[in-house]
């Protein structure tokens, strides 16, 4: 097979599924570390036909494989931050507690003026606050903390439809009170953050903004 970077948009089914290559293709050359060297203009081209690249538009990239959370804007890293997702490994099956892969977009924020520790239940502030272990602490309660930015698939067959639906499964980047496990996969299916962090990333971005889950 030739090594042709081109070779990955032979096999995209879609166009959304598309420019999910585009995008792990910018991720790979990036590194997470700046610009991206060879910049081509047909991956521009279809990233702006997709929503990505339009003028002062952030997008977010999470890369499983290093437990990462890129916040970009076209081919810039304008911050990146340490994730975890999910323990049980990469899935789009109800109830695998496993997190989805590809194309998503914030459809929901909550947990403004919540404070740090702050416990979610249902998508609502319970009122109550817990202990933010620092340590490699494991607790038996998947507890959801400070703020929740709730992501809904945008590919059919892979992360939006029957038994599949990153929506309907409840996927969301959120705080924790496992914070010591930050940065190893540790989740039941969520992209898990540190709570100082989601509250950064929950101010940067809007509802809307584009999210890519990739290996």
């Amino acid at each position: 097979m030739s090594s042709s970077p081109l070779n990955p948009w032979i096999k995209c089914q879609s166009f959304a599924l598309m420019v999910g290559c585009l995008i792990f293709c910018y991720s790979d050359s990036l590194m997470f570390e700046g610009r991206c060297a060879e910049p081509n203009p047909k991956y521009e081209a279809a990233v702006k036909a997709f929503g990505f690249g339009v003028k002062n538009a952030k997008y977010l990239v999470v890369d499983i494989s290093n437990q990462t959370l890129a916040v970009m804007r076209h081919d810039n890293v304008l911050k990146t931050y340490p994730v975890s997702t999910s323990k049980f490994g990469i899935g789009n099956k109800s109830g695998s507690h496993k997190t989805p892969l590809g194309m998503h977009k914030v459809c929901f924020k909550t947990g403004e003026g919540v404070p740090v520790g702050g416990v979610f239940k249902a998508r609502q502030f319970t009122g109550k606050t817990t202990r933010i272990y620092k340590d490699k602490t494991d607790v038996s309660q998947d507890l959801i903390t400070t703020r929740i930015l709730r992501l809904e698939g945008l590919e059919s067959g892979v992360n939006k439809g029957p038994g599949i639906d990153s929506y309907k499964r409840y996927i969301y980047i959120h705080g924790t009170n496992e914070e010591g496990l930050i940065g190893k996969p540790s989740s039941h299916g969520c992209v898990r953050m540190k709570n100082d962090q989601v509250i950064e990333l929950y101010k940067l971005i809007p509802k809307g903004t584009l999210v890519y889950i990739r290996e």
